[in-house]
């Protein structure tokens, strides 16, 4: 009984292995051309070189760049309230 689960358990990777395909057919594309400021592997793009990604590049190799929403308005300025002897 050990010895046929033990011939059939070294006996099943031969047999997928008979199964398998060892072609190797796929061609593998060359990478396109790098644009200025491209990081290899994504789309994001840092055209000044400071660290901080910028913008993206389209598919069509188009940078749009990162827009910033604009800061508010500043807070206008409290003034202390009155206290003490001559206070409200």
């Amino acid at each position: 009984m050990r010895v046929s689960r033990i011939c059939l358990i070294l006996a099943a990777p031969i047999g997928l292995a008979a199964c398998a395909d060892m072609r190797d057919d796929v061609a593998v594309a060359p990478a396109p051309p790098a644009w200025p400021g491209v990081i290899v592997g994504s789309v994001a793009a840092d055209r000044n070189g400071d660290g901080v990604v910028d913008g993206y590049y389209t598919a069509d190799g188009t940078y749009v760049a990162f827009q910033a929403p604009p800061c508010p308005a500043p807070q206008p300025m409290m003034q202390p309230a009155p206290s003490g002897e001559r206070g409200i």
